[in-house]
């Protein structure tokens, strides 16, 4: 599979931390279920992919103008989250990814396994350790727990990619572009970002 620029330019941060949050922290495993909190944002959309591609079965949470995108990227199941409750008892996942959410830790356990996992993926103030109180919170729960509330910082390593490269050049991972921005738009593309306007990511092309 050739990718453009722009392509090629999101995959590394995007789908190496989704690739690091899946298998390395959340330890992922065929026939496991997923939920994908976030599903519909750069590190979303290819958590979806690559939770199915490990044989997960994947439920994606995003908003209802992005649920035919979740739906595309090979969900089994998409929740809606200004209408459904991910966490209203009906279901429990093995795995979950909360990707720059603010869903309560009370609500991420009660949508978990007994012995399930939540990778707190980025802080709810773009990552910052003054945003992660939330996170840091699940993190000393999780020692009295059976439950794993687990912290997770990504790492940039080669062999992330070359994995990477085969899961796309294979198609079964395919990196999910909004559209390009010339970078005199920059300002305006920063704010579809910030309001959640944007199906995956955005490019700046200079």
């Amino acid at each position: 599979m050739n990718l453009s620029f722009a392509q090629a330019a999101v995959v590394p941060v995007s789908a190496g931390t989704a690739l690091q949050a899946l298998s390395d922290i959340g330890r992922v495993q065929a026939g496991q279920s997923v939920l994908v909190h976030g599903a519909s944002g750069g590190v979303g959309t290819y958590a979806v992919q690559l939770a199915k591609a490990f044989g997960a079965e994947v439920t994606g949470v995003c908003s209802t103008a992005k649920l035919d995108l979740v739906t595309s990227l090979g969900a089994d199941h998409v929740i809606d989250h200004s209408h459904e409750d991910f966490a209203d008892g009906t279901r429990r996942y093995d795995l979950i990814l909360d990707i720059g959410g603010r869903p309560s830790v009370r609500r991420l356990r009660r949508a978990l396994e007994p012995r399930g996992t939540v990778v707190f993926v980025g802080g709810e103030n773009g990552g910052s350790l003054t945003g992660m109180g939330r996170q840091l919170r699940g993190a000393l729960l999780s020692l009295f727990l059976r439950q794993r509330l687990a912290l997770f910082m990504a790492k940039e390593r080669a062999t992330d990619l070359e994995r990477l490269t085969e899961l796309i050049e294979a198609g079964k991972v395919i990196p999910s572009m909004d559209r390009s921005y010339p970078l005199d738009e920059a300002p305006n593309a920063m704010r579809l970002l910030e309001r959640d306007q944007v199906r995956g990511k955005v490019a700046i092309t200079v």
